[in-house]
């Protein structure tokens, strides 16, 4: 095999051993690597109803074809398991270095199964596994954990771990690698310290045998060279990371505000990517082999929100900023930081927050309950909650549980704004309806990352589309949710992908990428083949979410966004048009009115083997 090492590592924590195994090649070209082959793991080796926090659940670590290759941002990794906040598939992706060194072990992916008695770490060394005890670590934050690991083991290693939050189950808990960056939603650290897996920690130094290198070292070259030029002649993303974003959503009234209460921010001038570059940010801060360098590396010398490190980006701002009223770049910063050192998913722990904010001015937590009078645009409560949260300290204890149960606790679920009871990213969706749609379809809850129609909604990106209409919105979110798809299995970057590997003119076919594929692995990947595997990879997703317990009554979305318009803005008057949109998205997909797979679908994505499956569904 090419760019695929063809090993997978399974780890048994109740037995505390390990195993290799050899991965069938038709597999590896079929379900392309990362998610795909992650969600076939799943599928075939565990019960989609079990508890997500129980020994039965599996956790996959898996990188993909372009890992660990020169392909320009081809630095990913998927974590993807059964959610503790959703119920539902999760795949969690992220960056920096770990993902790298990870392949160069040897090994494309990981799989953990069952719960170790006492604290773990998995070490792997090349070719040497070891599962070491983590008791002393166990209490650490994520920069104390990563420190101590490295001088256990190697000076080169890279360290993905759980901070306090993972520890204590906290269902909105992420896994950290490289101590800011962060494998974030859908609580995948919960799942892992539900396992006492503290911190998986590699050195690698095998190299990812290429197809055709020079052939694919010359187009990678290339692109590199293109993206780059654009970043040094100062494109946004270099100036500004994603910090660009929140002055053209606030425009558009599309900006999340005091829980998506409204779509405009009258505090943007406080948390635009200005003000982390004037007052905060220290340089921009690429993962590795990434020539856009989007992240940022970032100091606060405020002693009251004093610290440094990476972030926040866009999605951080959203929700810890506008979302909770707040205005002050210092302490949404502040939030950030505490997120990666606690291990939290700042979007879904900023919006949680944001939603008790609304619960408590509205009467419906009792003051005796939280400790202090909450309320929105109160930056010092926000940040004490955050730590409340990871320690499921106080009221922190609810808001631990994420927004749709708390809001439930109190009465209210329809003041959180979540779908599949995953907190919304920061794209009020009453203004862009086709992330409305996504929001309601994706697999793993309301994510952006799961097919962002927003680059076209909001960026123009790869072609500008109107965010207001409803047509054509089906058809085009089913192609970037199964290209999405493809982006998450090869290991590489969707920042990357969207903007320089579509092709508008043959309808947003990832072109360059399937070139690549090729030269990769040797395979004869078209765009055609490679949408499909995404296609296929989407499919066995949605089999797996049916046989967990959802139908089509769960592809829906709150209130909030069916029945109570945007209050100002160009989409003032608009709610969510789901009813128009839902019907036509199930019939493009090939499935059922109820969303369900037809068999001929199946048949046709060479699901055959689980349209047994399907018909029980049925």
């Amino acid at each position: 095999m090419q760019a695929w090492h063809g090993k997978t590592l399974r780890i048994d924590l109740t037995t505390q051993t390990t195993r290799v195994e050899t991965v069938d090649p038709q597999m590896a070209k079929d379900y392309l690597g990362g998610r795909g082959w992650a969600i076939k793991y799943l599928m075939d080796g565990m019960d989609p109803r079990v508890d997500p926090l129980s020994p039965q659940n599996m956790l996959v670590m898996a990188t993909g074809p372009l890992t660990a290759t020169n392909t320009p941002t081809g630095n990913r990794y998927m974590v993807v398991t059964k959610s503790p906040l959703t119920g539902a598939l999760t795949d969690s992706n992220s960056g920096g270095y770990f993902p790298t060194e990870m392949k160069r072990t040897g090994f494309d992916c990981f799989i953990f199964e069952g719960k170790s008695a006492e604290p773990v770490y998995l070490w792997v060394n090349n070719d040497t596994v070891e599962i070491r005890p983590a008791g002393h670590l166990w209490g650490k934050t994520v920069p104390e954990t990563e420190d101590q690991l490295i001088s256990e083991t190697d000076a080169k290693a890279r360290v993905a771990c759980i901070g306090p939050a993972g520890e204590n189950l906290v269902r909105i808990a992420s896994i950290m690698n490289d101590k800011h960056r962060a494998a974030g939603r859908s609580g995948v650290g919960a799942v892992m310290g539900s396992k006492n897996l503290k911190a998986v920690v590699v050195r690698g130094t095998l190299p990812v045998q290429i197809a055709a290198p020079d052939e694919m070292e010359k187009v990678c070259k290339a692109m590199a060279k293109k993206v780059g030029d654009v970043m040094k002649a100062g494109a946004a993303m270099r100036v500004y990371g994603t910090s660009y974003v929140p002055p053209i959503t606030n425009e558009m009234g599309i900006l999340p505000t005091r829980n998506f209460q409204s779509g405009r921010f009258e505090g943007i001038k406080g948390i635009t990517g200005d003000v982390i570059n004037e007052k905060f940010l220290k340089k921009p801060k690429p993962c590795y082999r990434c020539p856009i360098a989007c992240g940022r590396d970032t100091k606060v010398d405020d002693p009251k929100y004093a610290g440094e490190g990476e972030g926040p980006e866009y999605e951080t701002i959203a929700a810890y900023g506008s979302a909770c009223g707040v205005d002050n770049m210092a302490a949404i910063i502040k939030a950030n930081y505490l997120c990666n050192e606690l291990g939290l998913d700042t979007i879904s722990a900023g919006m949680t927050i944001a939603c008790a904010m609304e619960m408590a001015e509205k009467g419906h937590i009792p003051l005796s309950h939280i400790g202090f009078n909450l309320h929105f645009g109160d930056p010092d409560a926000m940040i004490d909650l955050t730590r409340q949260m990871a320690y499921r300290q106080g009221f922190g204890n609810s808001l631990a549980e994420g927004s749709f149960r708390l809001a439930e606790q109190y009465g209210h679920p329809e003041l959180a704004v979540t779908a599949r009871k995953q907190e919304f990213p920061g794209y009020d969706p009453r203004g862009a309806q086709g992330m409305g749609l996504l929001y309601a379809t994706s697999n793993k809850g309301a994510s952006h990352m799961a097919g962002d129609l927003a680059y076209s909604e909001v960026f123009g990106v790869p072609e500008k589309i109107d965010p207001l209409t409803t047509e054509r919105k089906p058809e085009l979110i089913m192609r970037f949710e199964d290209a999405f798809a493809v982006v998450d299995a090869t290991g590489i970057c969707v920042f990357l992908s969207v903007r320089y590997m579509f092709d508008p003119k043959v309808e947003l076919w990832p072109t360059p990428l399937a070139e690549i594929m090729r030269y990769a692995t040797g395979e004869d990947y078209t765009p055609e083949t490679l949408l499909r595997a995404g296609e296929r990879i989407f499919n066995l997703e949605r089999l797996f979410l049916l046989r967990a317990g959802f139908t089509g009554a769960d592809d829906t979305l709150p209130e909030r966004m069916l029945k109570e318009p945007l209050p100002e803005g160009p989409a003032k008057g608009y709610v969510v048009q789901l009813d128009r949109m839902l019907p036509e998205f199930y019939k493009v997909r090939g499935w059922d009115s109820n969303g369900v797979p037809t068999p001929e679908k199946l048949k046709e994505l060479g699901l055959t083997e689980y349209a047994q499956f399907q018909q029980s569904i049925i």
